[in-house]
């Protein structure tokens, strides 16, 4: 994992192999990308089908790209407006080709569904190097506390770090394996510092 102590120098994409990198993105003006429950199963689909095992196709019956073995999800979280993923690439630019397949589908998807035209998102993406372990297991906390129900929001891969769920497209072991169990991870996020959290985070205050 890279070392960097400055946290600002990591404001532009810097893309590494064999990194973690916090992504994120929200709706252009701010506005809601997810309006309805099937927005964001439809999000999170499209993030099953590139990251299965096997290619798969689509909703549509076409082939997906498929990016198994190149990009692991960690952690998310979906918000009415924005997103957040957690991600460990293996290639320099799998994250590239992984982000600009799934916004590119989703944007589809929501401009035929409310009979738009234009951009979705603000931006393309904003990805932050992950630059040690604390800063790993910080945005981890970061990004499942997003919800105000985080607990029992069925929109972040909380049920998959409590066993709760299981499915080989979210890899929650990498950020447990840094803790002495998965109690005492989940104790982890109860246990909220918004200091240390928000520095790690390096994001606009009202994303």
């Amino acid at each position: 994992m890279v070392k960097q102590n400055d946290l600002r120098l990591n404001r532009y994409k810097l893309y590494v192999p064999d990194s973690y990198y916090h992504i994120y993105s929200r709706g252009v003006n701010k506005m809601p990308v997810f309006l309805d429950d099937d927005d964001y199963s439809i999000f999170l689909n499209h993030i099953k089908t590139l990251l299965a095992p096997t290619t798969e196709k689509d909703r549509w019956g076409r082939l997906a790209p498929n990016y198994y073995n190149q990009i692991e999800l960690l952690t998310y979280a979906l918000m009415h407006n924005h997103f957040h993923l957690l991600i460990y690439q293996v290639g320099e630019r799998d994250i590239v080709n992984f982000m600009h397949s799934l916004m590119t589908r989703y944007s589809k998807y929501f401009n035929k569904k409310y009979k738009r035209v234009g951009p979705v998102f603000q931006s393309r993406y904003s990805a932050k190097l992950i630059m040690d372990d604390a800063h790993l297991y910080h945005i981890s906390r970061y990004i499942h506390l997003n919800p105000n129900n985080w607990i029992d929001s069925p929109y972040t891969s909380i049920d998959f770090y409590s066993g709760k769920r299981h499915a080989n497209w979210v890899q929650p072991g990498k950020i447990l394996d840094l803790f002495p169990s998965t109690a005492a991870y989940l104790e982890f996020l109860k246990d909220y510092n918004p200091s240390e959290d928000e520095q790690y985070a390096d994001i606009e205050p009202d994303d």
